[in-house]
């Protein structure tokens, strides 16, 4: 586009204002395994030879060698469950080239905050959740985000590391013995060069600091990245100026919610958290572990150790139904945050911007296709962060609504208990009626929702008697 408003800069012509430092003009690889990925996968060889614990030794011996050669800490590192370090190095290589945000960008961004809260005030009883807005770069994103990020790969990759160890067969563990420190920060090195290249993606083509629906950003943060919002609209033919009051108005929308229900940011995060628990590894290939391999050919051949790293099959996680459940919790809430999101933004610009409606649809299939995000989460261990369902919520919170008012609708995010579920979301009509109805009433009440409680679960008792 080439009417992007206050102050926006195009995409074209940055060549004086770039960032000189660029980590990746070295022409090294941003793989420290080179075109490898998993350093955890099938070993190769004979798949009906046993396994060999001699053999074992030889190949972590040879591992311990090939990454003390690399200068990357392997044994004691201290760096946790993901190597923080690598990721983020990785992640600015992928990003290359960046310039400073101007002024101008600045301004343009706290007005199209501004006007949006305005009208935003109008559709909805939660108060503005903005105190600070700010015009990011790919790597302001990147390092403002990265705590979050952190609090989400943390459990999970905690959780694969000890299932992979747990895993191992006893005269493997013997074997390995002290080598033990050493493969967790291989698995360490391995999830942050996952998530490094992920977030390097990511950090070019988000457009605010919820796009992908969690509150990465700090709290009370508004934040729009200019470059990569004027990527998005050189591909609409649509106002510019309409499209960055539209953004700025779902980030005020998410900022809204995520403030005014203070359990959801550690909801989201903990149900993440409930995914990385239900980690189990297939550790049925661990009998080829080794076979038919020459440690003097890994020790004289690097190509073929990379090339035994990367073989990923044999160790994958397998998804339980601990797993399921999960995923299903994430999916709902997901999509009910972006129903309402959606809702409340089209609600308060319909009136006020003609493409509200087509940048609506926009959205929508953003989200739906996938992207960076959800290859970042599939990558370490299958996430899926879109919100599939994210037209039945929208639907369902525009029904209770008409039902209702702004202020029952809203008040269903004072507490988790009172959330429509996944069955709601396709029969809506049943929760509408409990809240219109006064279902969320005897949550005020905590000795009427206790002996609801015990009266319901005296009628499942007599009905399973009779």
């Amino acid at each position: 586009m080439s009417d992007l408003p206050f102050g926006f800069s195009s995409s074209d012509g940055r060549d004086d204002d770039r960032d000189n430092d660029k980590p990746g003009d070295s022409g090294a690889s941003n793989n420290p395994f080179g075109a490898a990925g998993n350093p955890f996968g099938a070993l190769g060889g004979d798949a009906g030879a046993g396994f060999d614990p001699n053999m074992l030794g030889q190949v972590f011996t040879q591992l311990g060698q090939m990454f003390s050669g690399m200068g990357m800490p392997v044994a004691g590192g201290g760096t946790g469950p993901v190597n923080y370090e690598l990721a983020t190095r990785l992640a600015r290589q992928q990003i290359g080239d960046f310039r400073p945000m101007l002024e101008s960008e600045e301004r343009a961004v706290a007005d199209a905050v501004r006007l949006a809260e305005l009208w935003l005030d109008e559709q909805t009883a939660l108060p503005a959740g903005i105190t600070a807005t700010a015009a990011w770069t790919p790597v302001d994103w990147l390092e403002q985000t990265l705590p979050t990020w952190q609090t989400l790969c943390d459990p999970i990759a905690g959780s694969l590391e000890g299932t992979w160890q747990d895993s191992l067969p006893e005269d493997a563990k013997a074997m390995a013995g002290p080598m033990l420190p050493m493969m967790a920060g291989m698995s360490g090195m391995m999830f942050g060069t996952q998530l490094g290249q992920g977030l390097g993606h990511l950090a070019k083509d988000v457009l605010t600091s919820t796009d992908i629906g969690l509150p990465l950003a700090p709290h009370g943060t508004g934040a729009l990245l200019p470059e990569a919002i004027a990527r998005f609209a050189e591909g609409l033919d649509l106002p510019g100026q309409e499209i960055v009051v539209f953004l700025a108005a779902r980030e005020a929308a998410h900022q809204r919610l995520f403030s005014g229900a203070g359990w959801l940011r550690q909801r989201l995060l903990s149900t993440v958290e409930d995914y990385a628990r239900g980690i189990r590894l297939d550790m049925s290939g661990l009998d080829q572990l080794g076979a038919g391999l020459d440690p003097q050919e890994l020790f004289s051949n690097p190509a073929k150790m990379e090339e035994l790293m990367g073989q990923a099959a044999a160790f994958e996680p397998q998804t339980t139904p601990e797993q399921q459940a999960a995923l299903a919790r994430l999916e709902t809430l997901l999509a009910l945050i972006e129903g309402w999101v959606e809702l409340t933004v089209s609600a308060a610009l319909g009136d006020r911007i003609p493409s509200t409606a087509a940048l609506t649809e926009t959205m929508r299939r953003r989200r739906a296709s996938g992207g960076p995000a959800e290859q970042t989460f599939a990558t370490l261990i299958g996430l899926d962060l879109r919100p599939r369902k994210l037209r039945e919520a929208a639907d369902l919170w525009r029904k209770l609504t008409e039902a209702a008012d702004v202020a029952t609708r809203d008040g269903v995010w004072a507490h988790p208990d009172l959330l429509p579920d996944a069955e709601d979301l396709d029969s809506p009509a049943g929760f509408i009626d409990r809240v219109i109805g006064g279902g969320t009433g005897t949550f005020d009440d905590p000795i009427a929702e206790l002996e609801r409680t015990i009266a319901e679960e005296q009628r499942k008792k007599d009905d399973g008697e009779s």
